[in-house]
């Protein structure tokens, strides 16, 4: 039974299975038997364990009907996460839509670093919150801290609060373009995963990213640092002393952000690579 042709005759879980990988495998998508068993598994509101116990059973007419327009939405290039609604980050599952970037896993060491500066009880801001990740993962790790999370789409905030809500994370959400609502707020972190890929990177994208994400979190200008160039040096304004500004960082980024940290205003930034070695996070202290 060839994957690229009709769906499977008997309908067992486990032809299922063969014909969407076959499937997404003429269509060169990523993993296309765990895309498979993902996608199943979503169809039948179960999860992927009962995949492998039940895979001599048939798949009912109208879970059959759903996997396979999941699997034809799939194979448009549409990303799994974006047709089952969830991704997990940092231990915990975040629902996600077109109105959102879908959380990556380098996102994570942000996360991780801003925990080793935390003592427990600062204000924290996090800036373009998205589905809001980092702020919803920082506040289940630090339940005393207090976090405001920002972004200018009224979309993303309406994802990244239900996200709060179901996770029991007390968040302050403000609708804002960066620092503009808080001219005279004081925070201890300012954390951001800002939007850094170059314009002109767009038509090399993987179709996943560059069809379906939200091109508002993506893309900074032409060079990709456009957020960066206003993101820096309003940052210190907003810091208290000793306060951390810390940001995750494009491709090639680096030397061109470390530029742009006045040594007045900052103390020696630590750089992260991520598992790739590729330089992900910048964290800088403004002085006491």
């Amino acid at each position: 039974m060839s994957g690229e042709g009709e769906p499977p005759t008997h309908q067992t879980i486990a032809e299922w299975l063969r014909w969407a990988a076959g499937a997404f495998e003429a269509e060169s998508i990523h993993a296309p038997r765990l895309t498979a068993e993902v996608l199943l598994a979503h169809a039948l509101g179960r999860d992927r364990a009962h995949l492998f116990a039940h895979s001599p059973e048939s798949v009912d007419p109208e879970c059959a009907a759903r996997f396979g327009q999941f699997v034809a939405e799939r194979n448009t290039g549409k990303p799994t996460q974006y047709i089952t609604g969830r991704e997990e980050f940092f231990g915990l599952e975040f629902r996600v839509t077109p109105d959102v970037l879908i959380p990556r896993p380098e996102t994570e060491l942000l996360v991780e670093l801003a925990l080793t500066k935390s003592a427990g009880g600062e204000t924290v801001l996090d800036l373009g919150t998205g589905s809001g990740a980092i702020a919803v993962a920082f506040k289940s790790n630090r339940p005393a801290a207090t976090v405001v999370a920002t972004d200018t789409s009224a979309g993303a905030l309406a994802v990244a609060a239900k996200n709060a809500l179901a996770l029991r994370a007390n968040i302050e959400f403000a609708q804002c373009d960066l620092f503009e609502a808080f001219a005279s707020a004081r925070f201890d972190m300012v954390l951001s995963n800002p939007p850094y890929v170059p314009r002109d990177d767009l038509p090399g994208l993987q179709r996943e990213v560059r069809d379906f994400e939200p091109h508002a979190a993506l893309f900074a200008g032409p060079d990709g640092l456009d957020c960066y160039r206003r993101l820096i040096p309003n940052a210190s304004r907003v810091l208290r002393a000793g306060g951390w500004l810390i940001l995750e960082l494009g491709y090639n980024s680096r030397s061109a952000v470390v530029e742009m940290l006045d040594t007045a205003d900052w103390r020696k930034p630590e750089i992260i690579p991520d598992l790739a070695g590729i330089p992900r996070i910048l964290a800088v202290a403004k002085p006491r």
